[in-house]
């Protein structure tokens, strides 16, 4: 079984992180487990216009390894291996777009994330990627 796990540094993502190492734990058949975590890099566009882009990669990236640690550090506690993606655009797009190329039988994630008031403005990520994906999703308070 191929799990996705979008990580975005918030609590309810770790929650997520601890409920897959209990479910890879419980499962007889092999699973592979991949996290990304996915900033959207449109409001810093202007910001190109005076820095370099390789400059607001690093940010971003370095932004992204920040959130991921609590994650990696609940997998490497278990002794679960797990591969990594960073990637930089539209959130929803970006998670739907590796979970269908890699073909991920499960993409579970946090009820809730880093969003705050854009969600009330967009909607939640997790309700997009819910309503969205062509494989199950789980979501986890």
């Amino acid at each position: 079984m191929k799990i996705l796990l979008p990580v975005d540094g918030s609590k309810s993502s770790v929650n997520a992180a601890k409920y897959v190492v209990k479910l890879v734990s419980s499962l007889r058949s092999k699973c592979a487990v991949t996290l990304i975590s996915v900033h959207d890099d449109v409001s810093l566009r202007h910001v190109r216009t005076f820095v370099a882009k390789n400059v607001v990669e690093d940010y971003l990236r370095e932004i992204s390894e920040k959130e991921l640690k609590a994650t990696r550090k609940v997998f490497d506690d278990a002794g679960v291996k797990h591969d990594m993606v960073i990637k930089q655009g539209n959130i929803t797009k970006e998670i739907l777009a590796i979970a269908n190329k890699e073909k991920f039988d499960l993409i579970v994630m946090g009820s809730k994330g880093r969003g705050g008031l854009l969600d009330l403005a967009l909607g939640s990520i997790a309700q997009k990627i819910t309503s969205s994906a062509k494989q199950p999703v789980l979501l986890v308070k």
